[in-house]
Order: C-alpha cells, then structure tokens, then sequence
C-alpha cells in the first residue's frame, strides 16, 4: 500500500532473545524518528525469563513499551519447544490482531520466529526478513532461516554472497538487498563503556587479561593467568544442562569468573574491546568480533559454513583442539591479524540501508509472491 502523507508506516519488531534486540535496538530507534513510521515492539520467549535476566527491561529502558507474547517453555525437550511454538503462535496472532501493522520485521532463525513468521505469512502481512541466507550448518537453524525466507517478501541480507543465496532460493531480486550486518554497524557506531566503568557495572577485575565465554569454559582452566567473563547461552533445546554446568564452573573459579545472565547491547560491545579474544560458539563470534578488533575462537560445528574473516579460529569440541586454538589467538602474530578489523560482513551505512527499505518500500507493489528462476545458461 501507498501510505498518505498523514498516515504513519506501523512497524511491528518482533523480539525474542538478549541478544535479537541487541542488533534490533538501533534500528527501532532510527525507525521510531522518521516522520512516515511509528513502531511497536513484541517481546517474547527468553525477554519474559526470570532465569535469562528479563530483558524485557533492556526494551523498556530503550523507550519502548513493548507488547508481551507469552510462551512458555517447561522443560528442556524438543517437545517442549514446539509446544511453546504453537503458545507462541497463537498469542501473536492475537497480538497481530489488535495492532494491525503494516508490515512484521523478524531477525534471524529462531524457532520461535517460525512461528512468528508463519502467523504473519498467514494474516497476510508483508514480513521483512533480516539475516537470511546465511548457514550455519551445525543446528536446526539453518532450515528455519530458510523456511523464513520463504514466508517472507523483503530481505536485508549481510553479505552479497547470502544475498545471492536467498535469490537462488526463488526471491525476487529486486526485493533482497545487500545492507552487511547491524552488529558490526552497532561496534562502529555506539558510545561504549570504559574499561573502568565496566569493571564498575559487572563488579568484576578487569585490570587483568580476561575473555569473553559463551561455550566449553572448561577448557580454560589452563590459562590461570585469564579472568574469564562468561555468558548464559540461550535456551535452546539442551540449554539447561549447559547452564548447569557453567554454574558450578563459575563457583569453582571463584574470583576469576564472572556469570552474567545477560550482559545487554552496550556492556557486551565494551567487554568485548578491551578482551583478548572471545571464545564459544554463537553467531556473534563469527560476525561481529572481528570489528572489534580481537580474534574469536569458533568451537564446534554449529556455525559451519558461515562466511567468516580471518580473525575468526574455527576447531572442534575436543580440549587439546581448543587449547591450540587458545594458543594460537594469544599469539602477537595473530593478534595483529585481528587488529586489522577485516570483516566480510561490514558495510559503512547498514542502518541508513536497513531503514530505507523498511521505510519506503511500496508495499502495494510486493503482492503475491512469485519463485524467482534463475537464468539458465
């Protein structure tokens, strides 16, 4: 639909996880100050957690008041969390119902957002897709990223090469752009903490080496000489075993481990620029890291086939392989690799992009959608 000059764009941002909205924030911000769009905010799954730090209050403190869409999520079984899909589901729905947007942003591949995407596929509202094309082959994302790509009708793509991914899945081109990621635009562009004050905020001595943990902290335990600031994953099938055990790894480590639920946007930036490296095995080592200017050490296969820069050491789960890997990112050589800040998915103008299309895409003009074929040689 062609908007009137006195009728706001209704974008609905849909929100699950610390850290969604850790790359989501600046662009409902930016979208929140153009005059032609208002927004709303949904928050759901672990925002709404107790036990992963009720982020919904990173969202408020960001000025929103955001839309709560229950789902919840009793045990750790993959039964269980299609249980709370179908929760999920239902509630958006309902959500979706009352605020009528005119168009439904989702990041990424959550299996959550599935569920978002569906409902929103269904209803017949336009879905912007961010992140889609990648592959991360090691989990069930992967064919959720894509499934999503197929429900949705604009994508905001990182690289040119998932670009060309998402188009040989049937996208129009016209409608997949090439915008590089929001979270290596947020390492650029946001006022970070010093490391004073962030040793302040986390109580916790940063005045010697340390890295930042998502995964395998074990494996640390040979390098006495770093503190470690260590993260809960998210709650993925498996989660709470994980959590179990990164729990009684910090009370072991005492002083030189510190457990945060969730460090949130601005505390996770400025950590990461004053670490050695950081070291696990979430998306963000793989995309964002490598800005800041350290290496990151991507443990197993759950990132495999990701586009990836130099800077980023891939090994396998085993202790003497992550070990090396450990060796190898504290190396001067290496450092000055990760120093140089290449990062395939950088682009300099990532929310100006990212704003534009979602802004002032015709939406009349999106219709029914058509597979894409590609030229036949």
């Amino acid at each position: 639909m062609q908007l009137s000059k006195d009728k706001k764009r209704l974008i609905c941002i849909v929100s699950s996880t610390r850290a969604d909205w850790g790359l989501l924030s600046p662009l409902a911000r930016e979208l929140s100050r153009h005059d032609g769009c208002k927004v709303n905010v949904i928050a759901t799954n672990m925002h709404l957690s107790p036990r992963f730090g009720m982020t919904v209050n990173d969202i408020i403190a960001d000025g929103f008041e955001p839309v709560r869409v229950c789902m919840e999520c009793n045990d750790d079984s993959p039964c269980a969390r299609v249980k709370a899909m179908s929760q999920c589901m239902k509630s958006i729905a309902d959500a979706f119902e009352r605020l009528s947007p005119d168009v439904v942003v989702i990041l990424g591949d959550r299996y959550e957002m599935l569920a978002v995407a569906s409902a929103a596929a269904v209803m017949r509202l336009p879905i912007v897709h961010i992140a889609g094309g990648a592959v991360s082959e090691g989990a069930f994302d992967d064919s959720i990223r894509h499934a999503i790509t197929k429900l949705a009708s604009i994508h905001l793509t990182e690289t040119d090469e998932y670009r060309r991914r998402v188009i040989a899945m049937g996208e129009d081109p016209a409608r997949v752009f090439n915008t590089g990621a929001i979270g290596v635009w947020n390492i650029s562009n946001i006022d970070l903490l010093g490391r004073d004050e962030l040793s302040r905020q986390l109580d916790f001595d940063l005045s010697r080496p340390y890295a930042v943990a998502t995964f395998h902290p074990a494996t640390l335990d040979r390098h006495d000489g770093l503190n470690i600031i260590l993260t809960y994953p998210n709650n993925d099938p498996g989660s709470a075993a994980i959590i179990d055990e990164i729990e009684a790894y910090a009370v072991r480590r005492g002083d030189k481990v510190r457990l945060v639920r969730s460090l949130g946007l601005k505390k996770y930036l400025s950590a990461l620029r004053y670490a050695e490296f950081s070291i696990g095995n979430s998306s963000s080592g793989i995309v964002e890291v490598a800005s800041a200017g350290i290496p990151s050490i991507d443990i197993g296969i759950r990132q495999q086939g990701r586009a990836a820069a130099r800077s980023v050491i891939h090994c396998s789960a085993d202790t003497d392989d992550i070990d090396r890997a450990i060796g190898k990112a504290l190396s001067p050589a290496f450092r000055k690799i990760a120093a140089l800040k290449e990062n395939p998915y950088f682009k300099p103008d990532t929310l100006r992009l990212m704003t534009d299309v979602i802004a002032n895409t015709d939406l009349s003009t999106l219709g029914p959608k058509h597979f894409y074929d590609l030229p036949t040689c």
